[in-house]
């Protein structure tokens, strides 16, 4: 085995949860995700010797696998049938559990690309010039997706905290 295919499968190792949570975050489909993972990977071998920055080329090429992912015509037809198949994890219980799951949730009613930028910028912790630089957008573009997005997700959060108190009512 080469230097290079070892350090690939070092990188690999090390990056493959990270990568397929980041893919599952951008598009709500753990199947698309490790389609989108191992898409990205694939092209990041090819270049692996001409790229600098292997994180930063990683995430953006799983954040755009997995948006591409979400545009092929076989996920409008298996999503519009989702309801029929139950495939939705039961919470735990637990307080943290239960706020991942109703973010993940809330997550996927945004734009893919609305929900690319949310993912990158606040649980990948990019700044906007990254995120623009990952999703290859202007800055004003990351701004306004952030905006947009996080009003998207206070009046989602904001419904459901007045659904509660009314129920306790």
């Amino acid at each position: 085995m080469s230097d290079r295919e070892a350090e690939f499968r070092e990188f690999v190792a090390g990056r493959m949860e990270s990568l397929r949570g980041l893919a599952y975050l951008t598009c709500g489909d753990w199947q698309a995700a490790e389609d989108a993972v191992m898409s990205a990977l694939s092209k990041l071998y090819v270049r692996w010797g001409r790229v600098d920055n292997h994180d930063a080329y990683a995430r953006t090429a799983v954040v755009r696998a997995a948006i591409d992912e979400t545009r092929r015509p076989w996920w409008r037809r298996e999503r519009a049938h989702s309801h029929a198949m139950p495939d939705r994890p039961l919470p735990d219980g637990t307080h943290v559990v239960d706020e991942r799951l109703r973010m993940r949730e809330a997550l996927s009613h945004l734009p893919a690309k609305q929900r690319a930028v949310i993912v990158l910028r606040f649980l990948e912790g990019l700044s906007v010039q990254q995120t623009a630089a990952a999703l290859k957008c202007p800055e004003g573009t990351v701004k306004v997706y952030t905006a947009r997005g996080l009003d998207a997700l206070r009046q989602m959060f904001g419904t459901e905290l007045e659904a509660r108190y009314e129920a306790t009512v």
